[in-house]
């Protein structure tokens, strides 16, 4: 079982047994205050007293518990243990950064042609206005590069150890 789900059943047996021993409690507040002759009366008190401190070792575990639960629940992930999986996370977290890089420069072209296409409508066409539409295609080119490159490298990093093994057994 996990942590989570121990601390979960612990905390169930834990309300039961508060629940159970609230319930003898209000029973015993319950019984009259005369007391039939046959029943010790010492032995019902030692029965409280017992109970009552029952009640308050139970609430610090409860409260030690839901300490654990609250540190858990606010812990960071722990990062991954296999290397395989820390280099594909690797592998996505730059293919995502080229993603987010052709996405900006993809926005930029479109800006560019958006005004270069007003320009032309009015017949200004100015020369600053293609150049700017030339510079982003460019950078959208190299964003597009560096996509398919990030790409490339995640194929030949799962290809490598099979090339490995194959000439290994080869």
């Amino acid at each position: 079982m996990s942590d989570q789900s121990n601390i979960a059943e612990l905390e169930r047996r834990i309300t039961a047994a508060l629940a159970r021993i609230g319930a003898g409690l209000d029973n015993l507040a319950e019984t009259p205050t005369e007391v039939a002759p046959s029943v010790d009366v010492t032995a019902l008190e030692a029965e409280v007293t017992r109970l009552k401190a029952a009640l308050v070792a139970e609430q610090a575990t409860v409260a030690e518990l839901t300490e654990k639960l609250n540190v858990a629940s606010k812990a960071p992930p722990q990062p991954a243990a296999d290397p395989k999986v820390a280099k594909m996370a690797q592998q996505l977290d730059i293919q995502g950064l080229e993603l987010q890089r052709m996405r900006k420069s993809t926005v930029q072209l479109r800006e560019h042609l958006r005004v270069l296409h007003e320009a032309a409508v009015e017949n200004m066409v100015d020369p600053q206005l293609i150049n700017k539409a030339m510079q982003a295609e460019l950078e959208s080119l190299r964003a597009t590069r560096h996509t398919e490159t990030a790409e490339m490298d995640e194929i030949l990093a799962e290809l490598k150890p099979l090339i490995e093994e194959a000439r290994a057994n080869g």
